[in-house]
Protein backbone atom coordinates (compact mmCIF):
# COMPACT_ATOMS: atom_id res chain seq x y z
CA UNK A 1 0.00 0.00 0.00
CA UNK A 2 1.29 3.07 -1.18
CA UNK A 3 2.57 5.89 1.99
CA UNK A 4 0.07 8.25 2.34
CA UNK A 5 1.61 11.91 2.37
CA UNK A 6 0.35 13.72 6.26
CA UNK A 7 -0.77 17.06 4.42
CA UNK A 8 -2.69 17.98 1.58
CA UNK A 9 -2.89 20.90 -1.39
CA UNK A 10 -7.25 22.03 0.02
CA UNK A 11 -9.33 24.94 -1.07
CA UNK A 12 -10.41 26.54 2.23
CA UNK A 13 -12.89 30.26 2.43
CA UNK A 14 -10.65 32.76 4.97
CA UNK A 15 -13.79 34.43 5.58
CA UNK A 16 -17.56 34.99 4.24
CA UNK A 17 -17.86 37.20 0.78
CA UNK A 18 -17.00 36.90 -2.62
CA UNK A 19 -14.76 34.21 -4.96
CA UNK A 20 -11.25 35.87 -3.48
CA UNK A 21 -11.68 35.04 -0.18
CA UNK A 22 -10.97 31.24 -1.86
CA UNK A 23 -7.42 30.32 -1.03
CA UNK A 24 -5.70 27.75 -1.33
CA UNK A 25 -3.39 26.26 1.62
CA UNK A 26 -2.75 23.24 3.33
CA UNK A 27 -4.53 21.14 5.69
CA UNK A 28 -3.82 17.79 7.48
CA UNK A 29 -5.10 14.60 5.31
CA UNK A 30 -8.30 13.63 6.59
CA UNK A 31 -8.81 10.01 8.84
CA UNK A 32 -11.81 7.51 8.03
CA UNK A 33 -13.83 5.90 9.99
CA UNK A 34 -13.88 2.19 9.87
CA UNK A 35 -17.41 2.75 7.45
CA UNK A 36 -15.33 5.04 4.80
CA UNK A 37 -12.99 5.54 2.48
CA UNK A 38 -10.25 7.33 1.52
CA UNK A 39 -10.07 9.03 -2.17
CA UNK A 40 -7.40 10.41 -3.52
CA UNK A 41 -9.51 13.31 -5.47
CA UNK A 42 -8.80 13.63 -9.26
CA UNK A 43 -11.56 16.06 -9.72
CA UNK A 44 -14.16 17.78 -7.93
CA UNK A 45 -17.64 19.55 -9.15
CA UNK A 46 -18.46 22.99 -8.54
CA UNK A 47 -22.11 23.35 -7.19
CA UNK A 48 -24.40 26.23 -5.63
CA UNK A 49 -24.15 25.42 -2.53
CA UNK A 50 -20.39 25.76 -2.40
CA UNK A 51 -21.07 29.20 -3.69
CA UNK A 52 -23.47 29.78 -0.77
CA UNK A 53 -20.93 28.43 1.68
CA UNK A 54 -18.49 30.69 0.40
CA UNK A 55 -21.19 34.11 0.92
CA UNK A 56 -21.68 32.41 4.65
CA UNK A 57 -24.94 31.16 4.06
CA UNK A 58 -24.84 27.45 3.73
CA UNK A 59 -22.71 26.49 7.14
CA UNK A 60 -21.54 22.74 6.35
CA UNK A 61 -23.18 20.51 9.27
CA UNK A 62 -21.67 19.44 12.47
CA UNK A 63 -18.81 17.64 12.32
CA UNK A 64 -17.99 18.44 8.43
CA UNK A 65 -15.12 19.94 7.39
CA UNK A 66 -15.40 23.42 6.34
CA UNK A 67 -13.13 22.35 3.23
CA UNK A 68 -16.29 23.18 0.42
CA UNK A 69 -16.91 20.55 -2.54
CA UNK A 70 -19.71 18.10 -2.38
CA UNK A 71 -18.75 15.41 -5.26
CA UNK A 72 -15.36 14.03 -6.07
CA UNK A 73 -14.30 11.39 -8.55
CA UNK A 74 -10.35 9.67 -7.81
CA UNK A 75 -9.11 6.19 -6.49
CA UNK A 76 -9.23 4.96 -3.19
CA UNK A 77 -6.33 4.90 -1.15
CA UNK A 78 -7.42 3.46 1.81
CA UNK A 79 -10.51 1.44 3.12
CA UNK A 80 -12.47 0.97 6.90
CA UNK A 81 -12.24 -2.42 8.49
CA UNK A 82 -15.62 -2.55 7.90
CA UNK A 83 -15.83 -1.54 4.18
CA UNK A 84 -16.41 -4.91 1.73
CA UNK A 85 -17.45 -3.34 -1.32
CA UNK A 86 -14.47 -1.67 -2.32
CA UNK A 87 -10.85 -2.02 -3.14
CA UNK A 88 -7.39 0.02 -2.21
CA UNK A 89 -7.03 1.22 -6.26
CA UNK A 90 -10.81 1.39 -7.72
CA UNK A 91 -11.72 4.57 -9.28
CA UNK A 92 -15.53 5.89 -8.34
CA UNK A 93 -17.14 9.01 -7.85
CA UNK A 94 -19.11 9.91 -4.48
CA UNK A 95 -21.26 12.00 -3.20
CA UNK A 96 -19.73 14.38 0.44
CA UNK A 97 -20.87 16.80 2.97
CA UNK A 98 -17.72 18.53 2.65
CA UNK A 99 -14.33 18.58 1.62
CA UNK A 100 -14.32 18.01 -2.05
CA UNK A 101 -11.61 21.46 -3.24
CA UNK A 102 -8.71 18.66 -1.71
CA UNK A 103 -6.35 16.63 -2.49
CA UNK A 104 -7.93 13.56 -0.21
CA UNK A 105 -11.41 13.56 1.24
CA UNK A 106 -13.16 11.08 3.27
CA UNK A 107 -16.46 9.53 1.94
CA UNK A 108 -19.12 6.77 3.59
CA UNK A 109 -18.81 3.59 1.30
CA UNK A 110 -22.51 3.75 0.68
CA UNK A 111 -22.09 7.16 -0.88
CA UNK A 112 -19.73 5.86 -3.75
CA UNK A 113 -20.08 4.93 -7.10
CA UNK A 114 -17.87 2.97 -9.84
CA UNK A 115 -16.93 5.22 -12.90
CA UNK A 116 -19.38 4.34 -15.77
CA UNK A 117 -17.71 2.22 -18.44
CA UNK A 118 -16.55 4.79 -20.91
CA UNK A 119 -16.88 7.97 -19.34
CA UNK A 120 -13.45 9.73 -17.49
CA UNK A 121 -12.79 10.62 -14.25
CA UNK A 122 -13.00 14.19 -14.81
CA UNK A 123 -16.75 13.68 -16.98
CA UNK A 124 -17.35 11.10 -13.42
CA UNK A 125 -16.82 14.48 -11.16
CA UNK A 126 -20.10 15.90 -12.73
CA UNK A 127 -22.08 13.50 -11.94
CA UNK A 128 -22.63 12.95 -7.88
CA UNK A 129 -24.78 15.97 -6.63
CA UNK A 130 -26.62 16.51 -9.57
CA UNK A 131 -28.02 12.97 -10.14
CA UNK A 132 -28.62 12.52 -6.42
CA UNK A 133 -30.48 15.91 -6.08
CA UNK A 134 -31.98 15.52 -9.18
CA UNK A 135 -33.02 11.29 -8.56
CA UNK A 136 -33.92 12.14 -5.05
CA UNK A 137 -36.32 14.82 -5.62
CA UNK A 138 -38.09 14.46 -8.88
CA UNK A 139 -38.47 10.50 -8.83
CA UNK A 140 -38.62 9.91 -4.81
CA UNK A 141 -40.07 12.67 -3.58
CA UNK A 142 -42.15 14.41 -6.00
CA UNK A 143 -42.77 11.28 -7.50
CA UNK A 144 -42.41 11.52 -10.79
CA UNK A 145 -44.23 8.94 -12.95
CA UNK A 146 -46.58 7.28 -15.91
CA UNK A 147 -46.81 10.35 -18.99
CA UNK A 148 -46.25 13.06 -16.31
CA UNK A 149 -44.93 15.86 -17.45
CA UNK A 150 -42.52 18.90 -15.83
CA UNK A 151 -41.05 21.75 -15.95
CA UNK A 152 -37.52 22.59 -14.26
CA UNK A 153 -36.46 26.11 -13.72
CA UNK A 154 -32.96 26.53 -14.43
CA UNK A 155 -32.57 24.46 -17.47
CA UNK A 156 -28.99 24.67 -18.85
CA UNK A 157 -27.37 24.76 -14.63
CA UNK A 158 -26.17 21.37 -14.22
CA UNK A 159 -29.04 20.38 -12.39
CA UNK A 160 -31.21 21.01 -14.98
CA UNK A 161 -28.99 19.37 -17.55
CA UNK A 162 -29.67 16.41 -15.39
CA UNK A 163 -33.14 16.50 -15.22
CA UNK A 164 -33.30 16.75 -18.42
CA UNK A 165 -31.83 13.90 -19.60
CA UNK A 166 -33.08 11.54 -16.84
CA UNK A 167 -36.92 12.61 -17.68
CA UNK A 168 -36.49 12.08 -21.08
CA UNK A 169 -35.04 8.86 -20.72
CA UNK A 170 -37.69 7.79 -19.02
CA UNK A 171 -40.43 8.69 -21.26
CA UNK A 172 -41.49 12.24 -20.12
CA UNK A 173 -41.82 15.77 -21.37
CA UNK A 174 -39.87 18.28 -19.74
CA UNK A 175 -40.17 21.78 -20.44
CA UNK A 176 -37.37 24.15 -19.38
CA UNK A 177 -36.80 28.03 -18.53
CA UNK A 178 -33.47 29.43 -19.46
CA UNK A 179 -32.39 33.01 -19.67
CA UNK A 180 -31.08 33.10 -23.06
CA UNK A 181 -31.90 31.77 -26.16
CA UNK A 182 -28.34 30.08 -26.78
CA UNK A 183 -29.48 28.39 -23.21
CA UNK A 184 -32.72 27.44 -24.85
CA UNK A 185 -31.47 25.75 -27.52
CA UNK A 186 -28.75 23.80 -25.76
CA UNK A 187 -31.30 22.45 -23.47
CA UNK A 188 -33.64 21.29 -26.52
CA UNK A 189 -30.55 19.73 -28.11
CA UNK A 190 -30.23 17.72 -25.03
CA UNK A 191 -33.76 16.61 -24.59
CA UNK A 192 -36.36 19.43 -23.76
CA UNK A 193 -39.36 19.60 -24.97
CA UNK A 194 -39.61 23.33 -25.39
CA UNK A 195 -37.38 25.96 -23.72
CA UNK A 196 -38.62 29.19 -22.47
CA UNK A 197 -36.57 31.99 -22.41
CA UNK A 198 -37.62 33.71 -19.17
CA UNK A 199 -36.24 37.29 -20.03
CA UNK A 200 -38.41 37.09 -23.63
CA UNK A 201 -41.60 35.71 -22.48
CA UNK A 202 -44.09 34.73 -19.23
CA UNK A 203 -43.40 31.01 -18.83
CA UNK A 204 -46.31 30.28 -16.97
CA UNK A 205 -48.43 31.59 -20.50
CA UNK A 206 -45.94 29.82 -22.59
CA UNK A 207 -46.53 26.21 -20.12
CA UNK A 208 -50.16 26.73 -19.95
CA UNK A 209 -50.22 27.40 -23.96
CA UNK A 210 -47.67 24.16 -24.52
CA UNK A 211 -50.10 22.29 -22.30
CA UNK A 212 -53.37 22.99 -23.63
CA UNK A 213 -54.19 25.17 -20.16
CA UNK A 214 -53.60 21.69 -18.41
CA UNK A 215 -50.21 22.61 -16.87
CA UNK A 216 -47.51 20.62 -15.59
CA UNK A 217 -47.33 17.89 -13.17
CA UNK A 218 -44.19 18.80 -11.56
CA UNK A 219 -42.28 21.50 -11.42
CA UNK A 220 -38.35 21.34 -9.59
CA UNK A 221 -37.69 24.84 -8.38
CA UNK A 222 -34.64 26.88 -7.17
CA UNK A 223 -36.09 29.72 -7.78
CA UNK A 224 -38.34 30.10 -5.22
CA UNK A 225 -38.94 33.94 -4.17
CA UNK A 226 -42.05 35.46 -6.37
CA UNK A 227 -41.66 32.32 -8.57
CA UNK A 228 -43.88 30.12 -6.13
CA UNK A 229 -47.01 31.62 -6.80
CA UNK A 230 -46.50 31.88 -10.56
CA UNK A 231 -45.45 28.05 -10.58
CA UNK A 232 -48.68 27.35 -9.04
CA UNK A 233 -50.65 29.06 -12.07
CA UNK A 234 -48.87 26.46 -14.40
CA UNK A 235 -49.06 23.29 -12.16
CA UNK A 236 -52.37 20.54 -13.16
CA UNK A 237 -54.56 19.24 -10.79
CA UNK A 238 -52.76 17.42 -8.35
CA UNK A 239 -49.55 18.34 -9.18
CA UNK A 240 -46.29 19.38 -7.26
CA UNK A 241 -43.51 21.66 -6.52
CA UNK A 242 -40.47 20.60 -5.16
CA UNK A 243 -38.27 23.19 -4.26
CA UNK A 244 -34.29 22.87 -4.21
CA UNK A 245 -32.78 25.95 -3.67
CA UNK A 246 -33.59 29.95 -3.58
CA UNK A 247 -31.96 31.86 -5.92
CA UNK A 248 -34.70 34.48 -6.06
CA UNK A 249 -35.31 34.95 -2.01
CA UNK A 250 -36.28 33.30 0.77
CA UNK A 251 -39.93 34.68 1.42
CA UNK A 252 -42.96 35.35 -1.04
CA UNK A 253 -46.84 36.02 -0.84
CA UNK A 254 -48.72 32.91 -1.30
CA UNK A 255 -52.41 32.73 -2.14
CA UNK A 256 -53.39 29.22 -0.97
CA UNK A 257 -56.43 29.16 -2.93
CA UNK A 258 -55.10 26.81 -5.40
CA UNK A 259 -53.36 24.42 -3.47
CA UNK A 260 -56.58 23.65 -1.12
CA UNK A 261 -59.00 23.57 -4.62
CA UNK A 262 -56.58 22.06 -7.18
CA UNK A 263 -54.77 19.70 -4.20
CA UNK A 264 -51.31 21.34 -4.96
CA UNK A 265 -48.80 20.04 -3.21
CA UNK A 266 -45.52 22.56 -2.77
CA UNK A 267 -42.57 20.62 -1.01
CA UNK A 268 -38.45 21.13 -0.74
CA UNK A 269 -35.72 19.15 0.24
CA UNK A 270 -31.34 19.91 0.45
CA UNK A 271 -29.54 16.98 0.61
CA UNK A 272 -26.10 17.93 2.39
CA UNK A 273 -27.83 17.13 5.96
CA UNK A 274 -29.68 14.13 5.35
CA UNK A 275 -28.07 10.76 7.04
CA UNK A 276 -25.51 8.19 5.17
CA UNK A 277 -28.59 5.66 5.39
CA UNK A 278 -30.55 7.84 2.94
CA UNK A 279 -27.97 8.48 0.66
CA UNK A 280 -26.81 5.04 0.03
CA UNK A 281 -30.43 4.39 -1.18
CA UNK A 282 -30.22 7.44 -3.80
CA UNK A 283 -26.74 5.66 -4.87
CA UNK A 284 -28.30 2.14 -4.71
CA UNK A 285 -31.39 3.53 -6.90
CA UNK A 286 -28.83 5.20 -9.47
CA UNK A 287 -26.58 2.30 -9.91
CA UNK A 288 -29.69 0.18 -11.12
CA UNK A 289 -31.47 2.53 -12.71
CA UNK A 290 -28.97 5.78 -13.96
CA UNK A 291 -25.67 4.23 -14.16
CA UNK A 292 -26.57 1.53 -16.95
CA UNK A 293 -28.20 4.80 -19.04
CA UNK A 294 -24.85 6.39 -18.33
CA UNK A 295 -22.95 3.49 -20.08
CA UNK A 296 -24.87 3.07 -22.87
CA UNK A 297 -24.77 6.88 -23.59
CA UNK A 298 -27.99 7.17 -23.24
CA UNK A 299 -27.28 9.95 -21.09
CA UNK A 300 -24.34 12.02 -20.80
CA UNK A 301 -22.46 14.34 -18.27
CA UNK A 302 -22.52 17.73 -19.98
CA UNK A 303 -19.00 19.32 -19.08
CA UNK A 304 -18.85 23.48 -19.82
CA UNK A 305 -15.34 24.24 -18.59
CA UNK A 306 -12.69 22.88 -15.96
CA UNK A 307 -10.06 24.85 -13.72
CA UNK A 308 -6.83 23.89 -11.48
CA UNK A 309 -7.92 23.42 -8.14
CA UNK A 310 -5.73 27.02 -7.36
CA UNK A 311 -8.16 28.94 -9.58
CA UNK A 312 -11.15 27.72 -7.50
CA UNK A 313 -11.97 31.60 -7.33
CA UNK A 314 -12.33 31.71 -11.33
CA UNK A 315 -14.88 28.76 -11.14
CA UNK A 316 -16.84 30.33 -8.96
CA UNK A 317 -17.31 33.74 -10.91
CA UNK A 318 -17.88 31.89 -13.69
CA UNK A 319 -20.64 29.81 -11.51
CA UNK A 320 -22.48 32.85 -10.16
CA UNK A 321 -21.94 35.08 -13.87
CA UNK A 322 -24.50 32.05 -15.02
CA UNK A 323 -22.88 31.96 -18.34
CA UNK A 324 -22.08 28.41 -17.89
CA UNK A 325 -23.94 25.45 -19.66
CA UNK A 326 -23.88 22.70 -18.07
CA UNK A 327 -21.04 22.04 -14.97
CA UNK A 328 -18.25 23.54 -13.53
CA UNK A 329 -15.38 20.76 -12.88
CA UNK A 330 -11.96 21.33 -10.92
CA UNK A 331 -8.85 19.30 -11.73
CA UNK A 332 -7.54 18.53 -8.47
CA UNK A 333 -4.96 16.38 -9.80
CA UNK A 334 -3.17 16.22 -13.37
CA UNK A 335 -1.16 13.14 -12.66
CA UNK A 336 -3.83 10.49 -13.14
Amino acid sequence: MQQLPQTMRAIEVTKPGKPDVLKLTRRPVPQITDYEVLICVHAAGINRPDIMQRAGLYPPPPGVTDIPGLEVSGLIVAIGKHVTQWKIGDPICALVAGGGYAEYVSAPATQCLPIPNGLSLREAASLPETYFTVWSNVFDRAGLCGQETILVHGGSSGIGTTAIQLCRAFGHEVFVTAGSDEKCRACETIGATKAINYNDEDFVERVMALTNDRGVDIIVDMVAGDYLQRNLKCLADDGRIVIIAFLGGVKTNLNMTDILRRRLTVTGSTLRPRAASFKANIAASLAKKVWPLLENKVIKPLIFASFSLENAAEAHRLMESSQHIGKIILDVRTDQ
